[in-house]
């Protein structure tokens, strides 16, 4: 049978080459409309993509021969998994293709941004000869501090500690073991802001890391430090990146992306000014990335056909799932806790257990355990993880995963416990299913009873009157609405757990103030 791949996006040749030599169809299709697309699906086994076809749910309804989607590159966040998944329809990617050009950019933005390689051949063009002006600092002996050692982080620690860089990295997951073979010193968030000179991100844009580096964590930093950002945009908070310049509390910053691209009118005064490197980006844009991620798909395309076997799925579990829908509810429950877990320490973890209570519980274990380190890992990594990949990425980073089962307890006779255990101590929470929906149950020993969706508060108190009072005070006050809440105590007059669900997303000032209430502790923002 000769099967056709569709191809909708401009790759290198290697595709095409590929495919014809494996006696395949390649359908090269650049440009189409919509409709066309949707038309061209319904004849294709294979349909491979880069960032410019957006396959919806739409596409794919009457696509019955299509098999597997291959997108060239790491993210998927143009194709609909969830739609495909339900159609059966497999979708990879090529999560390692662009970690060499994306660490080499990065180092490159480094160099420049000490060196004001770029200010200096801009003055130079413009029949200038400024040398004093453009002086810069040496790396020997300077502290590099990363943020996010996967791959693409530990490629440039690597490659900076050649320049004879003190380098320091933070990851919740990567074990301290882990980093030091690489030679990295692994630190807390606070203690890399203030000893880096320079800060360099490789973290997923998520709730925990969206405004990662903003006002109050440059003030943490050492005056003068420099930032480069070629990971996503976001995570360094632009409206607070001008001001630090201008004050000299940040003293240069180097940016590939941006939370909307192209940048708009309100960063001209950023890119514009003269402690700032920019580039529009290109970190994974170099010819060999282009032709690895090419390659890498169109292999598994091929493979795939000939044997039934990917190397990289995004979805091929969760298919499996599919055809089990009682494991379903159990898999989206744990994936809750974990990720609610997940954000409740900025410690380093070594070890996750999971506790079932109740006999379906136990017989989806395997599932439930991988669903647990996706749901934990997805909060941490630079790269996609799904509940193939998991176990290898936490095996990677040294973290340990267990099972284990337990007897019912308490008025709930299925129960699903995540705890994360780290160095200072240990994070837990507990959740069963109420009517199929996931709801929360325990956090940290303390019962309590919340459905777990959108925005919500934690925090702990003294057990006193007033306490919660005072921080609906301040929510009102930054016209927040609170949508639900669950209280939990240890015992009357001592500790008290408050859960508060809120309409709108709390800006981290409102944060803040609420950590700064007389008597309140541990004030964290969980997202789901």
């Amino acid at each position: 049978m000769s099967y056709r791949i569709l191809i909708t996006d401009p790759v290198d040749s290697v595709c095409t080459d590929l495919i014809e030599s494996a006696g395949m169809i390649a359908d090269v299709q650049l440009g189409r409309s919509d409709e066309e697309l949707i038309a061209l699906a319904r004849h294709a086994d294979g349909w491979i993509i880069r960032s410019g076809t957006k396959i919806a749910a739409r596409h794919l309804v009457d696509a019955d021969k299509l098999k597997l989607i291959a997108r060239a590159g790491v993210g998927v966040d143009n194709v609909d998994v969830p739609a495909a998944t339900r159609r059966g329809i497999i979708v990879v990617n090529a999560p390692d293709g662009n970690t060499i050009s994306t660490a080499e950019h990065t180092c490159g933005m480094i160099i420049a941004l000490s060196r004001h390689i770029p200010q200096g051949h801009a003055s130079l063009q413009a029949g200038l000869w400024d040398r004093k002006r453009y002086t810069g600092q040496e790396l020997l002996g300077k502290t590099l501090g990363v943020i996010g050692l996967g791959k693409i982080g530990m490629a440039v620690a690597d490659r900076m500690r050649a320049f004879g860089m003190d380098v320091i990295g933070f990851d919740p997951v990567v074990q301290p073991k882990v980093a030091e073979e690489r030679g990295v010193r692994s630190v807390s968030l606070d203690t890399l802001y203030a000893e880096s000179d320079i800060i360099t991100v490789h973290t997923p844009l998520n709730s925990a890391t969206k405004g990662l580096l903003n006002e109050a964590t440059l003030a943490k930093c050492k005056p003068g430090v420099r930032v480069v950002n070629c990971a996503r945009g976001g995570i360094v908070d632009e409206g607070a990146i001008l001001s630090a310049l201008d004050s000299g509390q940040l003293g240069g910053i180097a940016l590939d992306v941006y939370s909307v691209e192209p940048p708009p009118q309100h960063l001209a005064a950023v890119i514009a000014h003269p402690n700032v490197v920019v580039t529009p980006h290109l970190a994974a844009s170099t010819t060999e990335a282009q032709v690895k991620v090419a390659e890498h798909v169109t292999r598994e395309m091929i493979q795939y056909f000939e044997t039934g076997i990917v190397q990289t799925p995004v979805n091929a579990f969760a298919i499996a799932m599919a055809a089990k829908p009682e494991a379903q509810p159990y898999l989206a429950l744990v994936g809750t806790l974990a990720s609610c877990a997940a954000q409740l320490t900025d410690e380093p973890m070594h070890e996750i257990t999971v506790s079932t209570v109740g006999e379906k519980v136990r017989r989806y274990q395997d599932v439930i355990k991988i669903g647990a380190l996706r749901g934990v890992l997805s909060r941490t990594q630079d790269r996609a993880v799904n509940l193939i990949n998991a176990e290898t990425i936490a095996e990677e980073n040294g973290l340990l995963v267990r099972v284990e089962t337990r007897s019912s307890e308490g008025p709930y006779g299925e129960l699903i416990q995540v705890v994360i255990g780290m160095t200072g101590g240990a994070v837990s929470v507990t959740g069963t299913l109420i009517g199929g929906a996931p709801r929360i149950v325990e956090i940290n020993g303390y019962r309590m009873e919340v459905v777990p969706e959108g925005t919500m508060l934690l925090y702990e108190n003294e057990d006193r009157p007033g306490m919660l009072a005072t921080v609906g005070g301040l929510l009102a006050k930054a016209s927040i609405n609170i949508g639900a809440l669950s209280l939990g105590r240890t015992a009357r007059g001592g500790q008290a757990l408050a859960l508060v669900t809120t309409d709108d997303i709390i800006p981290q000032h409102v944060l803040e103030e609420i950590a700064s209430i007389d008597g309140v502790s541990r004030a964290r923002i969980i997202q789901q």
